[in-house]
């Protein structure tokens, strides 16, 4: 229970929000509370997150369904938050789901995207969007997941709408009183993790593991989300999944690019993509499977997609894991 508590309050971020805060004691109440909210974007515990949560929890009543256009063949499922699926939004805003379809050969796999904007890991199970894709999986199919720009934060502060979950991958809980009085048991960021790759193998489909795109202010030096990714690494080497490096490979082609060029790939201060930026994360993405043992979606690319060289990283490590097998082969 002690790591999850500490999830909860008493984090470097929070204690120096109130040490700014204290050094506001000249200001008048107000002031100070809206210069202590300038501080927008605070690093802790290896991530990049919202002392006031600003990002926005996308209305699923208002995103379009997507279908399997074909039963017969397999299904590269697609799972993440807004940075895999935005849907424009008016304003020029799009993930990488959205721009990885050219890249396979959809006369041999389904690619269906059933990311949506808002949800951390926590809430994406418990409004029950997992089970939905769960439902859909057969055996033969892929899964690919990516979260973590919605599950950092304190478990139980309303600003951060329910997403937090608990940090590292044990199966430590802590119990979360939300505004209209219910309670929910909130488990780790690995717990929900490996929930989902369990859920995928259980039903003869590849789980596949990747750490989130980085962030515009947190390529250039050092990297973004090493917590994150380390729990992605170790939930997919204990539940047989897939996994690779999707933080790093984008951060690594990036460099290659240039600064110039990926700020012409942010549609806003530092998290989402433009169209041009989607497509680009989309074929790091096809560059990371490429990486994996085996290349298991060898087979399903198409000529875009088989043009895309594999990621090969100086320093980092690839999980070794196979592919799972179909329970009926």
């Amino acid at each position: 229970m002690k790591s999850l508590q500490n999830w909860r309050s008493g984090s470097p971020a929070e204690g120096r929000i109130h040490n700014f805060i204290g050094k506001c004691g000249g200001l008048p109440a107000a002031a100070a509370r809206l210069t202590a909210h300038a501080f927008v974007f605070i690093f802790a515990t290896g991530f990049l997150f919202a002392a006031e949560d600003e990002r926005p929890v996308v209305d699923a009543s208002k995103v379009a369904v997507e279908k399997i256009a074909d039963a017969a063949l397999p299904t590269f499922h697609i799972v993440g938050d807004s940075t895999v699926r935005s849907g424009g939004t008016g304003v020029g805003l799009w993930g990488w789901g959205e721009r990885i379809a050219p890249f396979f050969d959809t006369n041999k796999i389904n690619v269906v995207n059933h990311a949506i904007g808002g949800r951390s890991a926590r809430t994406y199970y418990t409004e029950g969007r997992w089970q939905k894709v769960a439902d859909a999986i057969k055996p033969g199919d892929f899964v690919i997941v990516q979260f973590g720009h919605n599950d950092q934060g304190r478990i139980g502060d309303p600003a951060m709408k329910g997403r937090p979950d608990g940090k590292g991958i044990s199966d430590e809980t802590v119990e979360d009183t939300k505004p209209d009085g219910t309670k929910e048991l909130v488990h780790t960021f690995g717990w929900y993790m490996a929930k989902f790759a369990g859920d995928a193998e259980a039903k003869g489909a590849t789980a596949i593991i990747c750490s989130p795109i980085p962030h515009k202010q947190r390529w250039e030096s050092g990297r973004d989300f090493a917590n994150i990714a380390e729990w992605d690494e170790q939930v997919a080497k204990n539940n047989g999944a897939l996994y690779f490096d999707l933080t790093m490979v984008i951060t690594d082609a990036y460099k290659k690019v240039g600064k110039e060029k990926v700020e012409a790939f942010f549609a806003d201060k530092g998290t989402h993509t433009t169209d041009s930026g989607a497509q680009f994360n989309a074929a790091c993405v096809i560059a990371g499977l490429k990486s994996l043992p085996n290349d298991p979606l060898e087979q399903f690319l198409s000529e875009k997609g088989k043009a895309v060289e594999p990621y090969k990283p100086d320093m980092q490590i690839i999980s070794t894991n196979t592919p799972a097998k179909p329970i009926n082969p």
